[in-house]
């Protein structure tokens, strides 16, 4: 099924083609081209509709050269530079510890460095913070100009803060341990002692997490860098915890003091009392809920949760193995047809793996595991443009569906998938057509792959769009955000390694 509609534009911007009422008894007409009109006189009142079909937009070239197209886009992401600007701004803050100790910094300021670095990386995994963060960079409203608006639209990218954070914080605490060894070596006690040990195990579990999570071992060893990442991070913040109080000893004991003394004007003590909470914070809300598969195809299902509503542009991490893996998935409203209200959520499951398999292959009622709150994501951000196309490709639509609800920007969609109706049901084409009559619906089956960059252009040119928005596989993401960004338009889709 292909629903490739005419856009309703002023006359200059295509063909007007005329098209002929209908009318009782015989009717005679003829045919002309470009504002001329196609009329059929009868003896009733003589009438006419006029179709404006836009004319094929040239896709522009590419602006820069290749190597400049290359840096700015590609290797020059938002991602990197936020890892960069962390990382010099902790460059910075050694280079002041070192100039005031005159190259001899002491190791509590070291660990309140990595302890506070620690601190910025867990906040940013943090469901409530991340929202607020949201909710604060979509304020700016449509009438700044759209330079500062396209740059707001990257706080999607906010995985840089906590992977930069989380690098800066290996960095500050290897530097502490190599200095807490010293002290040993010149100070052999007993708590000191202990304070090496809860050192070199927080700092292995910290190198294991670095080194899981470096994105070819992470694409290709996924779910053992979820468990990497997962326990090696528990195992790191209890021996953290045994590292302070151990820690808090040895200066007890070189200040003649009490430990409590020491912990509570310890900004260790309160950055990892922060840190405790937001890890407790989300798996405290980990619940078992009741889901109501509706089965579309082999090929995908919709998963109905009932226990709660939910707003458009959210997501939730759904799993069946909570302590091994977690899988994201961005919610669409359920509404009930005669009220209008909504009593729930469901989430598009595709054919992606074992597990999303395995969903789809379960017709039946069961409950699977819900963690944390619900966390918004990058389709949020179209809340900043006037104007947006909306470009899925199979079960990127899923997302899609969410901003389709909440019906806040106006848009245009691009859906190229393998016959839409028979894969994914007529409830979410009717859906699609719904939010946006004239959706080019391409089926890939009848049509074959679409120059997804030139038919995603043509709809930014006919509605005069200001950003695109792309939700599909890595490959195709980055093309579609490359095209554009590299013509000037401001595109983002999602980052698969933050």
């Amino acid at each position: 099924m292909s629903h490739n509609m005419s856009h309703d534009s002023d006359t200059d911007q295509g063909t007007i083609t005329p098209v002929a009422p209908s009318f009782q008894g015989s009717s005679t007409g003829t045919s002309t081209r470009a504002g001329s009109l196609k009329s059929s006189i009868s003896n009733e009142k003589e009438s006419a509709i006029i179709e404006v079909v836009p004319q094929r937009a040239t896709l522009p070239e590419q602006l820069g050269s290749d190597l400049s197209r290359q840096i700015r886009h590609k290797y020059a992401s938002s991602y990197r530079k936020i890892f960069g600007v962390i990382f010099t701004i902790n460059l910075i803050v050694f280079l002041v510890f070192l100039i005031t100790t005159r190259g001899n910094p002491n190791s509590r300021d070291i660990g309140s460095a990595a302890s506070a670095n620690l601190l910025v990386c867990i906040l940013f995994r943090q469901e409530e913070f991340v929202n607020l963060v949201y909710e604060i960079f979509v304020l700016a409203p449509h009438s700044w100009p759209l330079a500062i608006r396209k740059r707001l639209a990257k706080v999607f990218h906010y995985g840089g803060c906590h992977s930069g954070a989380g690098t800066a914080a290996v960095v500050w605490y290897l530097l502490y341990t190599i200095l807490a060894t010293k002290e040993y070596i010149e100070d052999r006690r007993t708590d000191t002692l202990i304070n090496i040990i809860t050192s070199y195990i927080v700092i292995s579990m910290f190198i294991v997490i670095l080194t899981a999570a470096h994105p070819d071992l992470r694409r290709k060893y996924h779910d053992h860098f979820e468990a990497f990442h997962r326990f090696a991070g528990w195992t790191a913040l209890l021996a953290f915890w045994t590292h302070n109080i151990a820690s808090a000893n040895v200066t007890a004991r070189q200040w003649n003091a009490s430990i409590g003394y020491v912990l509570v004007r310890s900004p260790n003590f309160w950055f990892i009392i922060l840190t405790t909470s937001c890890t407790i914070a989300s798996w405290s809300r980990l619940r078992h809920h009741t889901v109501y598969p509706e089965k579309l195809s082999d090929h995908a299902t919709r998963l109905h949760f009932k226990y709660r509503g939910m707003n458009p542009f959210y997501g939730v991490k759904i799993s069946d193995k909570p302590l091994t893996e977690w899988h994201a998935f961005a919610t669409i409203p359920d509404v009930e047809p005669e009220s209008g209200k909504i009593n729930g959520f469901s989430v598009v499951v595709s054919n992606a793996g074992d597990w999303t398999k395995k969903q789809i292959m379960k017709p039946n009622e069961r409950k699977l595991w819900i963690r944390g709150a619900p966390l918004h994501g990058l389709l949020y951000t179209s809340r900043l443009f006037r104007r947006i196309v909306v470009v899925a490709t199979g079960s990127g639509i899923g997302p899609c569906l969410s901003l389709l609800f909440a019906d806040v920007t106006p848009r245009r969609v691009l859906w190229s998938t393998r016959d839409p109706e028979k894969t994914y049901g007529p409830g979410v084409v009717n859906e699609v057509l719904r939010a946006d009559p004239k959706a080019v619906i391409w089926n890939t089956n009848e049509k074959g792959y679409p120059d997804i960059v030139a038919e995603t252009y043509q709809l930014v040119h006919e509605l005069d769009a200001e950003a695109v928005f792309i939700i599909s596989n890595p490959k195709v993401t980055e093309k579609v955000v490359f095209g554009m960004q590299t013509r000037g338009i401001p595109a983002y889709g999602a980052i698969f390694d933050s």
